[in-house]
């Protein structure tokens, strides 16, 4: 019976994460409004993502932030940019990789009451953050359009459009908290 049990939880993690991830997708399609040169602020769309990681734990969360961070390479244009082979691999790492499977940090606090969850979820839109502060310090700083230095110009371009994202996230899952969607979610799923 137990193995049945497990078998069914591993089925219910793959169809939720892969759901997730589509719902992400989706969402990252709907711009609330677009920076000129990339990023942008989207229709909760790490809402669906940074579930996975409340849910099932970010070691479970990594395979569909994976996915995802791959997804967003894709839609992301960065192979048309002209860049040199190095610079292209750090970009595609740095603003695509890495950040997004990053986003399994939402599930450091995945088994505790709310609001202690929302640390995660904001744990992984700042590291989100760091790497894209990152590629704005080292690759994009040559293109900066303001006259300050490259650090300053990487924190206001970044941070333009990351805080309200951060911002939106966590007024989504704090509503979904407070009205206790998430704990019927995870009584369902697990």
């Amino acid at each position: 019976m137990s193995e049945t049990k497990s078998r069914f939880h591993w089925i219910r993690w793959l169809a939720f994460s892969a759901v997730m991830v589509a719902l992400s997708t989706a969402l990252s399609y709907v711009k609330v409004w677009q920076m000129p040169m990339g990023g942008s602020v989207t229709l909760l769309s790490m809402v669906p993502i940074c579930a996975v990681g409340l849910m099932y734990g970010p070691l479970k969360a990594l395979p569909a932030c994976f996915v995802y961070s791959v997804i967003q390479m894709m839609q992301g244009g960065a192979f048309g940019w002209g860049l040199t082979p190095g610079v292209l691999i750090v970009c595609l790492l740095f603003d695509y990789i890495v950040p997004f499977t990053g986003m399994a940090l939402s599930g450091l606090c995945y088994n505790k009451k709310a609001p202690l969850p929302l640390v995660g979820v904001v744990a992984a839109l700042v590291f989100r953050f760091a790497c894209h502060f990152i590629t704005g310090v080292t690759i994009w700083g040559d293109f900066e359009l303001l006259k300050a230095s490259t650090w300053s110009y990487s924190l206001l371009y970044n941070g333009t459009y990351m805080l309200p994202e951060l911002l939106f996230t966590l007024g989504a899952f704090a509503l979904l908290f407070y009205t206790n969607v998430f704990d019927r979610m995870r009584r369902i799923l697990n």
